[in-house]
């Protein structure tokens, strides 16, 4: 897939992954549209991205997705990438907590039921063009669950979903092609809550990205991903230990 000229949706674009894809993208000469939550956040990211659009919305949230994508059929019809990037994630003791279904219950909903709406709202769009794509980003725990429990288990969703949808589109539209993007631990803010401050540069997650997006390769192993991939194969419980220090 050509990687310039490009109308792109990046959801949670204004900090972490997301920003560092806005920015990778905006440099590769692309109109960038950015959601986020907090308005100053994304102010602050938008006068880093030369010409990005900012939208101030959560995709979670039903009546903040129709306003999203009716600014975007408006505004923006030649929209031909969304990047499915906003995420939540909660670490607790699944088996010590009163809390577990209200925190899987959010996750659940931003993760993974979010991007499938955003996605069925945006697909007329996106079938449309001459050339489209969708990128969820999931993580390695997509496949081996760690430490944040129910965050793993929304991301295994996506990932399933996106294998699924991939095999859809290719069967039906044919030009709207499926990636999937599988960081590994990365140092963001997002990911304090598990020492984020040991993980790879953000700007990495993004490098990988375009590389892959250039070469149609569809489920994109950031990192040591691949390496965590591999040792599931040959031994889940050493994959499982790995992914599940005792702290």
């Amino acid at each position: 897939m050509d990687i310039t000229n490009n109308t792109i949706l990046i959801t949670g674009g204004s900090a972490g992954i997301g920003f560092e894809i806005a920015k990778a993208f905006t440099a590769a000469g692309n109109q960038v549209i950015i959601t986020g939550r907090d308005q100053q956040r994304l102010d602050d990211a938008l006068v880093q991205l030369p010409g990005a659009i900012g939208f101030k919305g959560d995709i979670s949230n039903e009546q903040d997705t129709a306003a999203l994508v009716a600014s975007l059929i408006k505004d923006y019809p030649t929209l031909n990438l969304v990047v499915n990037n906003a995420g939540q994630a909660y670490k607790y003791d699944i088996a010590n907590s009163e809390n577990a279904f209200d925190k899987a219950q959010d996750e659940m909903l931003t993760n993974y039921l979010a991007v499938v709406r955003l996605n069925e709202k945006l697909l007329p769009l996106l079938k449309s063009q001459a050339t489209a794509a969708i990128v969820n980003v999931t993580s390695i725990v997509a496949l081996v669950p760690g430490q944040l429990t129910t965050y793993s288990a929304s991301k295994a969703a996506l990932h399933s979903y996106s294998e699924s949808l991939r095999i859809a589109l290719e069967r039906s539209s044919g030009q709207v092609k499926v990636f999937e993007l599988m960081p590994p631990l990365v140092n963001t803010s997002f990911s304090a809550i598990i020492n984020g401050h040991n993980g790879i540069p953000a700007a990495e997650v993004a490098a990988d990205l375009i590389d892959a997006l250039q070469n149609d390769k569809y489920e994109i192993h950031v990192g040591n991903t691949k390496h965590v991939y591999d040792l599931s194969l040959k031994s889940r419980e050493e994959a499982l230990t790995l992914m599940n220090p005792v702290e």
